[in-house]
């Protein structure tokens, strides 16, 4: 492996991870068509619904396409998050303002000590999983390099058609890319320098929200590569 040039300043390590994964996304996003793209490959899935024909309660979107999401609460995955917060010093009432759930849902989970509770998230598809990628970078790029003004849900108009998603969705991530490829070593330990309304952004240095979206954007993307896998795979099962 040739490592001649490479940074190893924290901003360049996160720069040349998330480079690689988006480099790795691109590729493995090739030739993605409609039927995929909406492919739901269990009954339930959280997907890319019309607005008319929604399955979840809290779906959104600003037109006539919106993405599932269901009740307000605390996935299991995310109890250790919640203890974070907690031993952060983030008291009850803004994590579950944070996680949109009530108090005593936080306290009953800070308070658990038995054995984890099983992940009951739902199997999500192809489309939802890029949407919600969509419209967490679109709005991370809003509320910490743009005016803090508009709804992350309501910056992408969600589309069925994955060419035209695609088309949309790299130069979003290109444009948070430049961003945060400019940022200085002060503000990577600024405390709020991003004021994402949904989560803990507000509350951390802007270098752990940096990490936190390097994160997002491998593990959902991931996720994409595995459900392109089985849609390949889907016919040829037991063989």
């Amino acid at each position: 492996m040739d490592t001649e040039g490479a940074r190893t300043d924290r901003l360049g390590l996160l720069l040349e991870q998330f480079d690689k994964a988006r480099e790795m996304a691109q590729v493995r996003l090739t030739g993605l068509g409609d039927e995929e793209y909406l492919w739901e490959p269990v009954p339930g899935c959280w997907s890319l619904r019309r607005r008319s024909e929604a399955a979840t309660p809290r779906a959104f979107g600003p037109g006539e396409w919106v993405l599932d999401l269901g009740a307000a609460d605390i996935p299991a995955s995310e109890y250790a998050e919640v203890a974070r917060q907690a031993a952060g010093g983030m008291t009850v009432a803004k994590i579950a303002d944070d996680w949109s759930v009530g108090v005593e849902r936080v306290e009953q989970i800070l308070a658990h000590t038995g054995e984890p509770e099983p992940d009951t998230a739902p199997i999500t598809t192809i489309a939802w999983r890029l949407g919600h990628l969509h419209h967490q970078f679109a709005g991370g790029w809003e509320w910490a390099f743009g005016e803090r003004l508009q709804d992350p849900k309501l910056m992408i108009d969600f589309s069925p058609s994955a060419a035209l998603t695609l088309e949309r969705f790299w130069p979003v991530i290109d444009r948070w890319r430049a961003s945060v490829g400019a940022v200085t070593e002060e503000q990577l330990d600024t405390v709020g320098f991003s004021q994402y309304p949904y989560g803990s952004d507000p509350d951390d240095p802007f270098i752990g929200v940096l990490s936190g979206a390097n994160l997002e954007f491998i593990h959902h993307m991931a996720e994409i590569a595995l459900l392109r896998d089985l849609w390949r795979a889907r016919f040829t099962a037991g063989g």
